[in-house]
Parts: C-alpha cells; sequence; structure tokens
C-alpha cells in the first residue's frame, strides 16, 4: 500500500506532505514553461531558414533558380506584428532571391490578437520584398474568411472573385495568380509561374486547375503555387515543383508526428519535400499560428529552394 499524501496538522485538518507539495509544484513549472515555450518563444523567436533542393527531371539540371518562399503570415498582433514582418522581409531579402514567392494566408486566423492589421499596411510591408523576378503571390482560406466576415450579406452572397487582399497587393505592386499562368524569363531560358486560387472557397468551386494549365501554352518549365498542399493528386508531371503552405505542418508536432493536419489525406502532405510519381512538392511549415498561438516542435520558417545547379548551402 502506497504511503498517504497528507498528514493530520496540529487541529486534525489534513496537511499535504513537503515532497508531494514539491512535486507539485515541479510539475506545474515544468507545466508552465512548456506553455511558454510553445506560445511564446518557438512561435515568435525561433524563426529558421529551411533549404530544399527538388530535381525534378521537367527542370533544366543547368537553369539556377533561387525561390524564397513566406506562407501562412497571418497578421496577429501581438504573435505576428508588423515589426516582426519587416523583421521576416529583412531576412528574405538576405537571402538573395531570384524570384519570391507568397503563398496565402495573410490574415488573422484566432481571436487572441490585440488589433487587427489592414490589408494595405501588410501588403506595404511585403512589397518591400527584392528580387529581380519579382513577388508573386496566391490567396489562402483565411484571406477569404477575413474578407467575407466584414462584408455586406449581399456582397457575401454574389460569390466574390477577388477580396481586398487581391486589391492590397496589386496596389502595391505584388502580382497574384489567382488561376493564372505567367511566362517568366531568367538566365536566357523561360519558365511559368502559375498560381491556384484557394481550394476551400466556396466549396473549392473557385480553383481551376484545368483553366490554369491551360494557359501554359508552350514546352517551358513549369511552377505551381497553391495554398493548400491537397491539389498535388491532380497536378501533372507537366509541372516541374508545387509549392504550398496552409498545414502549419500540423503546428504541433510530438514525437516526429502531427496529432491534427488540415488535410484529407493527413500526413502525407504535411510537411516538407514530398515526392511521388517523380512529381516534386514542397510544404513549408509557414510563419504565423492557425486557431491558437501555439507552436510545438514545429518553428516558423523562411523556405529558400533551389532549383537547378546551385548548391543547398549557397
Amino acid at each position: 500500500m502506497s504511503a498517504p499524501r497528507y498528514r493530520l496538522g496540529p487541529l486534525g485538518n489534513p496537511v499535504m506532505k513537503r515532497r508531494t507539495f514539491l512535486g507539485g509544484a515541479a510539475g506545474l513549472g515544468v507545466l508552465g514553461g512548456l506553455v511558454g515555450y510553445s506560445t511564446v518563444i518557438e512561435p515568435v523567436w525561433r524563426l529558421r531558414t529551411v533549404r530544399r533542393a527538388p530535381r525534378p527531371s521537367a527542370w533544366p539540371s543547368g537553369l539556377a533558380l533561387r525561390i524564397v518562399a513566406l506562407a501562412d503570415i497571418h497578421m496577429s498582433p501581438p504573435f505576428m506584428t508588423l515589426a516582426r514582418l519587416r523583421d521576416i522581409v529583412a531576412r528574405a531579402n538576405a537571402l538573395n532571391p531570384d524570384v519570391v514567392v507568397l503563398l496565402g494566408d495573410y490574415a488573422e486566423a484566432h481571436r487572441l490578437i490585440t488589433h487587427r492589421v489592414s490589408e494595405q499596411d501588410t501588403a506595404a510591408v511585403l512589397a518591400q520584398l527584392k528580387s529581380p523576378l519579382g513577388t508573386w503571390a496566391v490567396m489562402g482560406n483565411h484571406d477569404w474568411a477575413s474578407d467575407l466576415a466584414r462584408t455586406s450579406t449581399a456582397a457575401a452572397h454574389s460569390r466574390k472573385s477577388r477580396t481586398l487582399w487581391h486589391d492590397a497587393f496589386e496596389d502595391h505592386g505584388i502580382e497574384v495568380l489567382s488561376n493564372r499562368a505567367a511566362r517568366l524569363s531568367w538566365q536566357g531560358e523561360a519558365f511559368w509561374m502559375s498560381g491556384l486560387e484557394s481550394q476551400l472557397v466556396y466549396g473549392g468551386a473557385l480553383q481551376d486547375l484545368p483553366a490554369t494549365l491551360g494557359q501554359i501554352t508552350d514546352d517551358a518549365p513549369a511552377i505551381l503555387l497553391a495554398h493548400e498542399p491537397d491539389i498535388f493528386v491532380r497536378v501533372p508531371s507537366r509541372i516541374a515543383l508545387t509549392l504550398c503552405g496552409h498545414t502549419h505542418g500540423g503546428q504541433v508536432r510530438l514525437l516526429g508526428r502531427a496529432p491534427v493536419v488540415p488535410s484529407a489525406y493527413g500526413e502525407r502532405f504535411a510537411y516538407g519535400h514530398i515526392v511521388e510519381d517523380n512529381r516534386h512538392l514542397v510544404v513549408s511549415a509557414g510563419l504565423g499560428c492557425s486557431r491558437l498561438p501555439v507552436r510545438f516542435g514545429m518553428p516558423p520558417e523562411i523556405v529558400v529552394v533551389e532549383m537547378g545547379g546551385r548548391p543547398v548551402s549557397a
């Protein structure tokens, strides 16, 4: 029989033993430390740079292209502020990208915020991203949700085809790829940058992969931007690389696995560089937080993708 955790005091009242008290205090200290780490240190202070070097057969080995990708910013002071976003932009610029891509979800995604940051203010900071081929963006499900939540009922029911985020980005010179493909030239060779609308808007009715691919009119290699990675099961080998966000890598990972992944395919497209049938997908863990301002085992990240001849360590 185990020893009782309490003894009787001088008035006959139960008094917790010193060992039990110290053990409980230590447990509370550990719990408090975990809460502090997962809500402040990891999501706010542990920004890392992750490098990927896919080598798809659909991409010419001699065409070196450095892509810097930012995903799931989720403006949500005090966790993601304009000052923090400026620091992220400065770090991204220091990586000397050839092109920058923004993978959706710039809007807040939980209610634990001190104030809302406007689309125009966010776009003005992102417009400071610098690269020879410019900055290209797609929108995410939360960008649409935040817009429709602030739109009149009549406008919401009209099935808008764009949001205030589209307008703000384009006002600041950021190209938004809404089911659109653009032909770019780099190092004397051409390639296509294409992008889809969010697959979760209006039950998936707004994204149009066939129409987007139909705009690719020659044999030049192509990159696809899509907020949610589930589309990858439908992406043909014609696309050299698909870049996505949305999952946050699960946002919380325990022993290398995420208890919750916002994908119909679970861990299959949760995070990292995925290769299936010689088709390449890179999913970013993103920068902000959704649902709750918590990250554990999945720090925020800037992704550098080296296509072609550059080494990963460059």
